[in-house]
């Protein structure tokens, strides 16, 4: 990814990444106060991503299999909406989707590549953020408090 796109969308990354408001392309407003008593899984991504695209049958699987889960997934550098709509319902992506920009991506602390994705605890905690690709299982760890998978989660 070209180091001008990452600079535009902030390098670095906050240690604490407060109670943000996504509003997913139907109008759904999610923040993490009004999703406490779940653990959030907020991953960032791109239509034009190899990776990215690779890691949403395992998000979508982790969404389905666990109530006590929100995935929310945050397109940014993308050319035109539809490339995101249509890649949606190719992927029959089932966790909601927001149409993400530069600020978003601030709201995060910024991005350092893509796939990013945020962990957070049903007490709303930022466990911490994860650039690659992450599997259903590593996800299900981590959720379990398990040493390894939470070591994938940076501060």
């Amino acid at each position: 990814m070209s180091t001008a796109l990452l600079l535009i969308l902030g390098i670095g990354h906050a240690a604490w990444a407060g109670d943000w408001n996504l509003k997913d392309k139907d109008g759904v407003h999610y923040t993490l106060a009004n999703l406490h008593g779940k653990w959030v899984l907020v991953n960032f991504w791109a239509p034009w991503c190899p990776p990215c695209i690779q890691e949403i049958p395992d998000l979508d699987a982790l969404q389905q299999r666990h109530r006590d889960l929100q995935v929310i997934g945050v397109a940014v550098m993308y050319g035109s909406r539809k490339e995101v709509t249509d890649l949606v319902s190719k992927q029959s992506i089932s966790y909601p989707i927001v149409f993400g920009n530069e600020d978003t991506a601030g709201d995060f602390g910024g991005l350092d590549g893509m796939p990013t994705s945020f962990l957070y605890t049903p007490s709303g905690k930022l466990v911490g953020h994860h650039q690659g690709i992450l599997t259903q299982t590593e996800i299900e760890q981590a959720m379990a408090q398990k040493t390894d998978a939470l070591n994938l989660f940076a501060r």
